[in-house]
């Protein structure tokens, strides 16, 4: 296996137990000390058969966290998908099915679609975010996810056709308005990160276009343009051209779906869209069960 493969491998690994993580606290979250509900009203040995169905479009996210939420409620449970995360959901597609002891699929049921439906309704934004660019401009995320669900809210943005922006703060340097007004400025608060670390992504935001003239002076790889109107967009980027200045430009701040169509032709590299995971709308997913009987 070569050397990127390998890289590729391992961190695939450390999100599936990531995944695992996730999944196992939402079921202690739910079931607590049991369903005294389905516990008080189903025969243990009751089968049934459950078909995972959207009620309206968008694009799955899911599948296999669905999966591994019913396998942990129940090893037994049949679980088969229908579909795959990034197939387009339209109502009367099914996602998968279920079979196995009734009680061990209703308690598995709410934490699966909860999962469904969260991460549905994040790769479904994205999507309609990607769409609006026509490939002009990367669609990137934010840090603005859920509290201990970041691993999967950045998995559905991959999944919508996003791309990810750093995962925490720990893997590149984003110097913002705080960093630049403590450390006296951009240049103080570059400096600072230079002196000690050697090769770390440097990214900066400015505001203005002066502030822009001060990156020119500066080793940074990437620069946030945040709240520019397009056309201090287009002047940005054509003052880093004609300073041949190779760095990345990433625009941020009150871009919507409304008004993204104004800024894919300023010549941005990416733009950054915190609502994809703070604000997505869950897509509507149910689960519908049938009794098979008693199991002999």
């Amino acid at each position: 296996m070569k050397g990127g493969n390998i890289t590729r491998a391992i961190k695939e690994d450390r999100i599936k137990k990531d995944f695992m993580k996730i999944v196992t606290r939402a079921l202690k979250e739910d079931l607590g000390s049991g369903d005294i509900t389905t516990d008080s009203i189903i025969d243990d040995k009751e089968r049934a058969l459950g078909v995972v169905f959207p009620k309206g479009d968008g694009i799955l996210c899911g599948v296999d966290i669905a999966k591994t939420v019913f396998k942990e409620v129940d090893p037994r449970i049949e679980f088969e998908p229908k579909m795959n995360d990034g197939d387009i959901l339209n109502p009367g597609t099914t996602i998968a099915t279920v079979i196995g002891l009734a009680a061990s699929c209703l308690k598995a049921e709410r934490t699966a679609l909860n999962f469904l439906q969260h991460l549905s309704g994040i790769a479904t934004l994205t999507r309609k975010f990607v769409d609006a660019t026509e490939g002009k401009i990367k669609i990137l995320d934010t840090r603005k996810t859920t509290p201990g669900l970041r691993s999967m809210e950045k998995y559905a943005v991959r999944t919508g056709g996003g791309s990810n922006h750093r995962f925490g703060l720990y893997d590149m340097v984003l110097i913002k308005d705080n960093h630049i007004q403590i450390a006296g400025s951009i240049t103080n608060a570059v400096n600072a990160v230079q002196s000690r670390k050697k090769r770390v992504f440097i990214e900066v935001e400015v505001k203005t276009i002066d502030e822009l003239k001060e990156i020119l002076l500066l080793k940074v790889h990437r620069v946030m343009l945040d709240n520019m109107r397009p056309e201090q967009i287009k002047q940005a980027v054509e003052t880093l051209h004609n300073n041949n200045k190779k760095i990345e430009t990433e625009i941020s701040g009150g871009i919507n779906l409304g008004n993204i169509g104004d800024y894919v032709d300023c010549g941005a590299d990416y733009v950054s869209i915190g609502a994809i995971t703070h604000s997505a709308p869950a897509v509507d997913i149910a689960l519908k069960m049938k009794s098979l009987g008693r199991a002999e």
